[in-house]
C-alpha cells in the first residue's frame, strides 16, 4: 500500500494520457482550480496561441463541449487567471455550466509524455545544495550560481557522449537546394533522404567532391579584389557551389540511363571515381550528396534531392530550450558527482587527494551512467552474436 504524499507521480491518468482534467462546477461552483500536468500550463496570449492548453465548458453535463477563450470576459463566461498551473474557469453565475474541461495543445500532451525518466537541471541544482553544502560537509558553502554554471557544463558535456541528445530534423529540399542548420545545432550525425515507403537512404557528405569556401571576394579584371568604400571586400556568389548545384550527379557516379548495362559498369567516370569493387561508399550510391556550408551556415544539396524529404539528425547540447534541460534520472548521480568535483577541483587549498578521489568517482560513475543509457541490451547483443559465423566484407 502506498503512503498518501510519498508518491512522485501527481498526474492523474487521465492528466497523463488523454492530456486533459475535467472539474465539476455543480457541486461547488468556484472561480479557480489547479491542475497537476507536468507540464506547466502558459498563458502568455489569453486565449491564443503560444498557450499550451485550451478551455471549454459543457451545460448538458458533458455530453457536447464549447470551447471559450481566456481573455476576460463579463457576465457568466468571466475568466480569471492566476499562479503556475493555475486554470482559469468561468464563474457559474447563471448555474448553466456543470463541467470545464482542460485539455493540453497535441505538442504539449506530447512533450509531457515520458517526463517520468528525466529530472529538471533546477531539480538537481536544488538537491545538490541540500545533500552536499552545509557545515560538517565537503562544501561548507558555495553560490547558486556557482552549482548551476558546472551543472550546465556538466550537461553539456554528457550530451556529447553520455546522454543520448541526438535530435532529428524534418524538412523538403528547396528549389534553392540550401537549408539552413537547425537553430540548436552543434555537430552532425547523418542525413537521409526518406522515400515514398518511409524508408531512409544515407546521404554521404562530399567533402570530396566539392568544397565550400568561406570567403567569396570580388575581383576586377586585373585579378585584384574589389573593396568597398569602408576598405572591406565585397563578397560575390561562389562559382565552385554554383557549378556545383548545375551538376548532374550522373557525371560523378557514372550512372547513365541511355548506355548498355555493360558500358554502365566499366565506364570512365566509374574508375575514375571509385564506383567499382573497392571503391568509397561515397561515390558508389546514387542517393546524393549534401555539404555543410560554413560561410552561410546552411545545408547544401545536389540538385537530384530537390523537393527531397530530408532527416536530419545532429547533436545539440541539451540547454537550447526549457524543455531540453533535463537529466536523465539514470545519469543523476553523475551529474552530482561532475558538480562537487568542479567546485572542489576549482577551489584553492584543497587537498590533492580529495580531488583525485572526487576525480575517480566522477569518472567511475559517469562510466555507470553509459552503460545505463546504452541502447544495446542483452537481447540486442545476442542477435548480433547469433550473426557471427558471416563473413565480413571489407
Amino acid at each position: 500500500m502506498q503512503i498518501p504524499g510519498t508518491g512522485l507521480i501527481s498526474e492523474t491518468n487521465e492528466e497523463y494520457y488523454v492530456g486533459q482534467k475535467v472539474f465539476s462546477l455543480t457541486a461547488s461552483p468556484v472561480s479557480e482550480f489547479t491542475t497537476t500536468f507536468n507540464t506547466d500550463l502558459t498563458d502568455t496570449v489569453p486565449g491564443e496561441y503560444p498557450n499550451n492548453y485550451y478551455l471549454q465548458t459543457s451545460s448538458d453535463l458533458g455530453v457536447t463541449w464549447v470551447t471559450v477563450s481566456s481573455e476576460v470576459k463579463t457576465g457568466s463566461t468571466k475568466i480569471i487567471v492566476s499562479g503556475t498551473n493555475a486554470v482559469p474557469v468561468p464563474l457559474d453565475n447563471t448555474g448553466t455550466i456543470d463541467f470545464v474541461r482542460v485539455v493540453l495543445f497535441e505538442t504539449a500532451a506530447q512533450n509531457n509524455y515520458g517526463g517520468y525518466e528525466y529530472i529538471k537541471l533546477d531539480d538537481i541544482v536544488t538537491n545538490f545544495l541540500i545533500a552536499y553544502v552545509g557545515a560538517g560537509k565537503l562544501v561548507p558553502n558555495v553560490k547558486r550560481t556557482d552549482v548551476l554554471f558546472f551543472a550546465k557544463r556538466g550537461l553539456q558535456e554528457f550530451s556529447y557522449d553520455t546522454i543520448n541528445s541526438i535530435k532529428s530534423l524534418e524538412y523538403i529540399v528547396s528549389p534553392s537546394l540550401s537549408v539552413p542548420l537547425p537553430q540548436d545545432f552543434v555537430s552532425h550525425v547523418q542525413t537521409s533522404y526518406t522515400d515514398s515507403a518511409g524508408i531512409k537512404h544515407i546521404i554521404y557528405q562530399a567533402n570530396q567532391l566539392t568544397v565550400n569556401p568561406s570567403s567569396t571576394p570580388q575581383q576586377d579584371l586585373s585579378g585584384q579584389f574589389v573593396q568597398d568604400d569602408y576598405g572591406k571586400n565585397i563578397e560575390d556568389s561562389s562559382r565552385t557551389e554554383t557549378n556545383w548545384k548545375e551538376n548532374n550527379p550522373s557525371s560523378v557516379t557514372g550512372i547513365f540511363n541511355d548506355i548498355s548495362p555493360d558500358y554502365n559498369y566499366w565506364g570512365y567516370n566509374q574508375i575514375n571515381r571509385g564506383e567499382r569493387y573497392g571503391g568509397s561508399p561515397e561515390f558508389m550510391q546514387q542517393n546524393g550528396w549534401f555539404t555543410i556550408n560554413k560561410r552561410t551556415n546552411c545545408f547544401n544539396f545536389s540538385n537530384d534531392l530537390a523537393q527531397a524529404n530530408i532527416v536530419t539528425e545532429y547533436v545539440t547540447d541539451g540547454l537550447a530550450y526549457d524543455e531540453d534541460t533535463r537529466v536523465p534520472k539514470m545519469a543523476e548521480e553523475a551529474m552530482y558527482a561532475h558538480i562537487l568535483y568542479m567546485i572542489i577541483s576549482t577551489r584553492s587549498g584543497q587537498p590533492e587527494y580529495v580531488v583525485q578521489r572526487l576525480k575517480k568517482d566522477r569518472s567511475a560513475k559517469l562510466r555507470n551512467a553509459k552503460i545505463r543509457l546504452s541502447p544495446i541490451g542483452i537481447a540486442e547483443l545476442t542477435r548480433i552474436m547469433r550473426g557471427k559465423s558471416k563473413w565480413i566484407k571489407h
